[in-house]
């Protein structure tokens, strides 16, 4: 195996070597002929399936091939947030899951992922909102998850520069989840790829998959660009493609493919010492370690598999953003990018078998993705390997479009493109 395990004593050992003995994170793994399961998508959820599956159930013969590199994808496209401040019974034990799973990931990946639990707050600007807020917090505090509800005095103590005088964005309150925060994204990446790795996992990094061979409504393995991959059993973890991949096995999925942008800002001094969203309108905010302002907002209005966005999903973030904190408004943009989202149609993911055999399916997070991470990739491999779902996942079925269980966190209806 490449990686070794780090600590201070390998820390000061390369130290006084010019840190010229690391080995790779991950060996540059070679397509081999058959696998027992072959993971499709390379980013977080993908790579925690891969590595839960070796180190939770003991499997060993298993890939992950990526169409591109590790971290190219939506594990390093999004603003970094981890919570678990749902509302729903099918959401709040799935999430919940994740957030104590990201709490030991350090520990139990040996890598530095950079978790951050500064707390996340949901701002209030009208009495319905504290309304639900207030429906939430005890929700979350039914299932054991941490939930405050402040008030504005107790708000601007914490965010005095927020603009607590705009008359038509009042700020009443706030529901604070204070395990909330967030977690490098490209870390969550490599300490997955590394440890499943470590574990004897192949990862098949610029293999694209270009079909599904499947024989009398079973699986046979994948097409790719590196030649035919035999696997007994495969997963799809490819978020924003998802459609276009299922669609290699003749499956129509409930998703619609969207751009979700983010940015970042100049350097600052520190002034956010949490996470922020804005109640009267789309937009949530941290600080990063590096000084930069990480936020977004809304999905781009339109279908689309571009890793890119346009100028009026831009121009609404900021005008929140400047709405929420007026004295961001002089500072500079640096960069931004763009994910490619799979929304389902009742805005919660799918975990579950599909109507082939030895397939199945990870998909629809709409912008819960990267928070889930850990979550998925251990319900995921749990469906794997023991052909039934995880009991925080038993919600995620694919035929609840068809029997109307929908699972609607927002109360939007069947809009992808509201969730």
């Amino acid at each position: 195996m490449s990686g070794e395990r780090y600590s201070v004593f390998s820390l000061l050992r390369e130290t006084l070597r010019g840190h010229s003995g690391w080995k790779p994170a991950w060996r540059k793994a070679v397509p081999q002929k058959t696998y027992d399961i072959v993971i499709v998508g390379g980013g977080g959820h993908g790579l925690a399936t891969a590595y839960y599956l070796a180190r939770r159930y003991g499997l060993t013969r298993i890939a992950v091939v990526e169409k591109g590199w590790i971290g190219g994808g939506n594990v390093g496209r999004n603003t970094t947030i981890v919570r678990s401040n749902y509302l729903l019974s099918g959401n709040i034990p799935f999430y919940e899951q994740s957030m104590k799973l990201w709490e030991g990931l350090e520990q139990d990946l040996n890598y530095n992922a950079m978790v951050s639990q500064r707390g996340v707050l949901n701002l209030l600007h009208n009495d319905a909102q504290r309304n639900a807020a207030i429906r939430r917090g005890n929700a979350m505090r039914l299932n054991g998850v941490d939930a405050e509800l402040l008030d504005r005095e107790a708000v601007r103590a914490r965010l005095p520069f927020l603009d607590f005088g705009n008359a038509r964005f009042p700020i009443q309150g706030g529901l604070l989840q204070r395990r909330g925060g967030t977690v490098r994204h490209d870390a969550v990446a490599w300490g997955y790829a590394r440890a499943a790795d470590r574990l004897g996992v192949d990862i098949i990094e610029n293999c694209e998959v270009t079909g599904i061979r499947v024989h009398d409504g079973r699986v046979l393995g994948l097409e790719t660009t590196r030649g035919f991959v035999g696997a007994r059993k495969v997963g799809l973890a490819c978020a924003g493609n998802s459609s276009r991949v299922a669609a290699m096995a003749g499956l129509r999925l409930p998703i619609e493919s969207h751009v979700l942008q983010a940015f970042v800002s100049e350097g600052l001094k520190p002034f956010i010492d949490c996470v922020v969203t804005f109640g009267a309108g789309h937009f949530y905010v941290s600080q990063s370690d590096k000084g930069g302002l990480v936020f977004g907002g809304d999905i781009d209005g339109y279908n689309s598999y571009a890793q890119r966005g346009n100028l009026p999903v831009v121009e609404d973030v900021l005008e929140s953003g400047i709405a929420l904190m007026p004295r961001i408004g002089r500072v500079r943009l640096l960069r931004q990018w763009g994910g490619i989202m799979d929304m389902s149609m009742d805005g919660s993911p799918i975990i579950d078998r599909t109507s082939v055999a030895g397939l199945y399916l990870n998909a629809g997070w709409c912008y819960g993705g990267f928070k889930a991470t850990p979550a998925s990739g251990l319900c995921f491999a749990h469906l794997l390997a023991r052909d039934e779902p995880h009991e925080v996942a038993r919600a995620y079925r694919l035929d609840r479009f068809g029997m109307g269980a929908v699972i609607d966190e927002k109360g939007m209806g069947a809009q992808p493109n509201l969730h």
